[in-house]
């Protein structure tokens, strides 16, 4: 079961897209999960751990169970199974620069320990998210940890929060730049301090993330190559393979409301049904918090 709504406070409104919670065990264990340049907080409270793997299996980083995520820029591999008790908040692109003291390319591909940039309280967050007593009093303890931090934070900065509106929208990075008075040079800079990435980079993953939602049309993957301003089909197939892992033939989604939730064929990996060596993906042990 997953609940998510917008904050209620005005402050966090315009930073924050969701705060979510998911309770639930998947069908499948692992899963890719495709970028979409956004930054999310996380709370695994079923098991103090995140592990992320790559492509091939291999353990790529291991924190603990309350974390930042920064913007990831190609696809990754998680385990659902060791994540069927999670929570988090998914920040508005260039939006989570307030609640992180650091710049955000710092954080880029990154899954950080939250215990690095809040401290303490990163730690205490997880610990009254365990106690919360419902699903949406959890989402409640997450606003109210957020707002605290916002309170006594830098703001955002909005011109490259309007930048992000208008690459998402389809916008050419050399039209931002003019109509937001900013050089090519200085709009690189405060999108590697908010974003995380380049705007070139940023607008490239806008453009993968509007063709999976017209994608399961009737559309052919020709015809959305030309909507989307791909100079041909293949030129759609190289992108959609960078940022998915896969081809768009080859792309399942979990849902159409989870496209960047690719369930993984384990088949693929002969190491997982041998028993996977060390560094490999495996399954995490069976425990409660």
């Amino acid at each position: 079961m997953i609940l998510a709504r917008q904050p209620r406070s005005p402050t966090l409104a315009p930073l924050v897209e969701s705060l979510w919670t998911y309770d639930g065990q998947l069908a499948h264990g692992f899963e890719r999960m495709l970028p979409s340049g956004r930054m999310q907080l996380l709370v695994n409270l079923h098991e103090d751990t995140f592990r992320d793997y790559r492509l091939d299996g291999r353990l790529a980083h291991k924190t603990r169970g309350v974390a930042i995520q920064g913007a990831y820029t190609a696809p990754r591999v998680v385990d659902t199974a060791c994540q069927r008790s999670i929570c988090g908040v998914s920040f508005a692109p260039a939006s989570a620069s307030p609640f992180l003291g650091m710049p955000a390319s710092e954080l880029t591909g990154k899954v950080v320990d939250l215990y690095e940039i809040w401290g303490r309280d990163g730690t205490i967050l997880r610990e009254r998210l365990l106690q919360a007593s419902t699903p949406a009093a959890r989402l409640d303890v997450l606003e109210a940890a957020l707002l605290a931090r916002a309170r006594s934070s830098k703001p955002r900065d909005e011109a490259v929060a309007v930048a992000c509106s208008l690459l998402m929208g389809g916008a050419s990075v050399r039209a931002v730049g003019v109509r937001l008075g900013l050089s090519p040079r200085r709009l690189i800079e405060r999108f590697q301090v908010h974003v995380g990435i380049k705007p070139k980079l940023f607008a490239r993953i806008a453009r993968f993330q509007r063709v999976l939602e017209s994608a399961g049309g009737e559309m052919t993957w020709t015809t959305l190559a030309g909507e989307h301003g791909f100079s041909d089909q293949a030129h759609l197939v190289r992108e959609f393979r960078a940022f998915s892992g896969a081809t768009p033939a080859a792309y399942r989604p979990r849902s159409e409301e989870a496209r960047n939730h690719v369930p993984l064929d384990e088949r693929q990996f002969p190491s997982i049904r041998g028993g996977p060596p060390r560094g490999t993906l495996r399954q995490c042990p069976q425990t409660k918090p």
